[in-house]
């Protein structure tokens, strides 16, 4: 680590959990982020700002008008544009040091499963159950920690997957149905803040799973209503009959 990097970091390497060694792994880190927009938008420029030295974005959408009101990587100069390379152009202007690398598609089973096989941590910043389902099944299947964010209206959902760990459950243990509820913000709205403190909590309990600090939400779901301004947590338990990581999935692979 040269002296620029020190004086960069120097805030975060002051803290004993972290030190030289922490900034050590997350600079040596990649995390995949699938989804820049309003819970990507924070997550992947604390990311950067940190000195995770490798983020892979992906998405497969393009910046309008009415991103703009949370989706603070994006500017209005950025219309139109594809949010990966708006994303791209911000955050390397932030830390020209980190690797940023843009898949602008769609990913299917097998293409997500390349991109999570490289990654240290992976990142849910989507809006979409289907999508949502996807990333959790290949995550499991390559045994790489989630870090699972949501926000809608005045609430906000967090919590940490990591199907290594025994015990662990996972995103659809706690959405068993496949015709869970399924809502958007751009059928519901959002408040603007909210996306930005869970996107910032995803990013840093990514930190923390590759520095091996602290405690995950592992097992457990984080509730915030932001309008009363009160957090509340539910403990998830591992579904044995769980399409995905149940006792039978495990047997048969």
């Amino acid at each position: 680590m040269n002296d620029e990097q020190l004086l960069r970091y120097s805030r975060q390497i002051m803290l004993p959990q972290v030190d030289i060694r922490g900034q050590e792994k997350l600079m040596q880190a990649t995390a995949l982020v699938v989804g820049v927009g309003g819970l990507g938008s924070p997550a992947a420029m604390y990311l950067a700002a940190s000195g995770v030295g490798h983020l892979v974005l992906c998405d497969f959408d393009t910046v309008d008008l009415s991103n703009l009101q949370r989706q603070v990587l994006h500017g209005t100069d950025n219309i139109g544009q594809a949010k990966v390379l708006s994303a791209q152009q911000r955050l390397q202007a932030l830390n020209p040091e980190v690797k940023v690398t843009t898949v602008n598609q769609q990913l299917d089973h097998d293409q997500l499963t390349e991109w999570v096989q490289q990654a240290t941590v992976v990142l849910d910043c989507t809006d979409n159950l289907n999508t949502r389902m996807l990333i959790n099944e290949v995550c499991v299947q390559q045994r790489k920690p989630l870090i699972y964010g949501a926000a809608i209206r005045m609430e906000g959902q967090l919590s940490v997957f990591h199907n290594e760990l025994p015990d662990s459950p996972c995103y659809r243990c706690l959405y068993p149905s496949d015709q869970a509820l399924a809502e958007s913000c751009t059928q519901t709205g959002v408040l603007a803040p909210v996306v930005g403190v869970i996107g910032s909590l995803q990013a840093l309990e990514a930190m923390k799973v590759i520095m091996g600090i602290g405690d995950s939400p592992i097992g457990r779901l984080q509730l915030l209503d932001a309008l009363h301004m009160e957090w509340c947590e539910m403990k998830l338990v591992k579904n044995p009959d769980c399409p995905v990581c149940g006792q039978a999935n495990a047997t048969s692979a």
